[in-house]
């Protein structure tokens, strides 16, 4: 059987993914089991005088709500932009499974995506990775790691807008190289000069990447910060605050 067909045959089914149990139970385990209600008894606070109970009340109205995620959230950029590294932080703060694309293509390929690109070249790339994409937004909400040229493709770029919340994770390119010029799986770095490479598919895809839903600076910082940062970003778009529903078009 040919590698293109038993791509196909492959991404035909998917194993359903193991979810964690609900952040908000973890949030109540570490509070020791309790849940304040809005109506607690001040008299019975106050004559029992334990400070210790106020507190506890105040510690659980101050921990943000739990994000619920309507759908996956995908996080789309140039190679080196970090998708792969907070994004399986990102699952692990959300309590949602992780998937990279191009994991999922290699795995459907049975062959690397070097050698898939060297045998059938990028269109056939191309239309696989939509496929393998368009099956994974049909299942429940994920963080979804993508291949640089992915959100390019305009047909997938639509799968994308229509079933996720995209993010673009936005690196300058001294952070870019910086990050992939001791990779040698990169097929498209290989054509020439790594940095004017980069340089140039900054300039034919930022604007597009411009599109997404969120965008998130990625630099040189720590990986978690980062991840705090697009936590941050996502609560802002997911709970917008009772001034910005107040004044359509209010900007930040």
């Amino acid at each position: 059987m040919g590698t293109v067909k038993r791509f196909r045959e492959r991404n035909r089914g998917t194993t359903a993914a193991n979810y964690p149990t609900d952040a908000t139970a973890a949030i109540v385990a570490a509070q020791g089991g309790t849940i304040w209600s809005s109506g607690l008894n001040r008299q019975r606070l106050e004559s029992n005088g334990r400070m210790g109970d106020i507190q506890g009340a105040q510690i659980a109205m101050d921990v943000p709500s739990p994000l619920s995620l309507p759908r996956t959230v995908a996080l789309v950029g140039l190679m080196g932009a970090g998708k792969s590294a907070i994004g399986k932080r990102l699952a692990a703060r959300l309590g949602l499974p992780f998937v990279d694309a191009d994991d999922e293509i290699e795995r459907a390929a049975g062959c690397s995506i070097s050698e898939f690109f060297e045998k059938y070249g990028e269109q056939e790339f191309r239309a696989g990775e939509r496929r393998v994409i368009g099956r994974l937004l049909d299942q429940p909400p994920l963080v979804l790691s993508t291949g640089g040229g992915a959100y390019i493709d305009s047909e997938t770029r639509s799968l994308m807008r229509t079933k996720a919340i995209t993010v673009w994770l936005r690196a300058e390119l001294d952070v870019l190289f910086d990050r992939v010029k001791k990779r040698t799986h990169r097929p498209l770095l290989r054509q020439g000069d790594p940095r004017e490479i980069l340089d140039r598919l900054m300039q034919q895809r930022y604007p597009i990447y411009a599109e997404a839903d969120l965008v998130v600076d990625s630099t040189a910082q720590p990986a978690d910060r980062t991840t705090e940062q697009v936590i941050e970003t996502l609560r802002a778009y997911l709970q917008p605050s009772p001034v910005a529903q107040a004044e359509p078009g209010a900007s930040a």
